[in-house]
């Protein structure tokens, strides 16, 4: 969540959340969860969209079924436009995150409404029940989950596949996004940072091929900036590009 807000600050948005779970993190791991209820997510979406109506929406990691059939609803009730669906699914570790009820209603509910889904490679293979171990893999994957759910699908390189190479299938259509290769150990929250970047580039009105185009030059700066936080994986630094007067050099 901090990520997505740092990003979509550094994107020229304004940000507004429904927190779905609490999580004790640090650069090392994920030591314990507190999920909210599906009524309390349910105030949180309403008083989103009731207020400040977003532009577009960036979901991330729902790891049980009845918070995703809340989410689904709220976005058909109010009509939610640009949906950007991260669809979080395998932590790093390959450790599964979704509870067992959960990814069925994921793919019945919530995916349909997609305007785009961005899964990294793992995660196409759970959606495809396919194995992706090449870049030909990855467009007849990618194809086959935009044509299961009737959206635009940004199937994300890595995962030792073709480093910072993503392939945006749209409307029948492959590109392929060539990244610029950085070497940097701190990739912590990248899949969310690129996801709220492509959410957006899209709400300030890019069409989706900018979007994906502008998200992927932000995140390569954020890496290229080497922010070196933490004792394992740490995160980028989201606001490398930013300028204020009131960032500078600590008081002495």
């Amino acid at each position: 969540m901090q990520a997505d807000i740092k990003t979509m600050t550094a994107n020229g948005v304004y940000a507004m959340s429904a927190v779905t779970a609490l999580t004790a993190q640090n650069t090392t791991g994920v030591t314990d969860i507190l999920e909210a209820t599906p009524s309390f997510l349910k105030a949180q979406l309403d008083a989103v969209f009731t207020d400040i109506f977003p532009d577009a929406v960036k979901l991330g990691m729902v790891s049980s079924g009845a918070l995703i059939a809340v989410i689904a609803d709220a976005l058909t009730r109010y009509g939610a436009k640009h949906i950007v669906v991260d669809p979080v699914m395998v932590a790093t570790s390959g450790a599964a995150l979704l509870r067992p009820d959960a990814m069925g209603v994921l793919k019945e509910q919530l995916l349909p409404l997609a305007e785009i889904l961005t899964p990294n490679i793992p995660e196409a293979e759970l959606l495809t029940g396919m194995e992706i171990r090449c870049p030909a893999d990855m467009e007849r994957a990618a194809q086959a989950i935009s044509e299961e759910y009737g959206c635009a699908v940004l199937c994300k390189g890595g995962h030792d596949l073709n480093d910072a190479n993503d392939l945006l299938w749209q409307k029948g259509t492959a590109r392929w996004f060539r990244g610029r290769r950085i070497k940097n150990p701190n990739t912590h929250g990248t899949g969310c940072t690129l996801s709220s970047a492509i959410a957006s580039n899209l709400a300030k009105g890019y069409d989706l091929a900018s979007s994906v185009e502008r998200a992927k030059a932000y995140i390569s700066g954020a890496l290229a900036a080497q922010l070196d936080l933490g004792k394992g994986r740490g995160p980028m630094d989201h606001l490398f590009d930013l300028r204020s007067r009131f960032i500078g050099e600590d008081r002495a």
